[in-house]
């Protein structure tokens, strides 16, 4: 990944959309994954041979997930 260092909240309503660009003859084509919200958009810009780097972050996704489902488990018990 080339440096980048930014924020944003995921939020309920948050969409998540894959756009598919073939090759051409003066390129290899990519993979968009855009993540966006009413202002901002988030575009990942993968080109052939990165599907790794989608595997992990899909990985370190659902990662977060499972942890804010015990988070929200653990309150809603009544313990922090």
């Amino acid at each position: 990944m080339r440096t980048l260092t930014t924020s944003a909240h995921l939020e309920p309503d948050t969409t998540m959309r894959v756009n598919v660009f073939a090759p051409t003859p003066d390129d290899d084509g990519f993979v968009s994954l855009r993540i966006g919200g009413d202002f901002i958009d988030v575009a990942l810009i993968a080109p052939p041979g990165s599907a790794d780097a989608l595997r992990a972050l899909a990985r370190a996704a659902e990662e977060a997930a499972m942890a804010l489902d015990h988070i929200t488990e653990t309150t809603s018990e009544g313990a922090a």
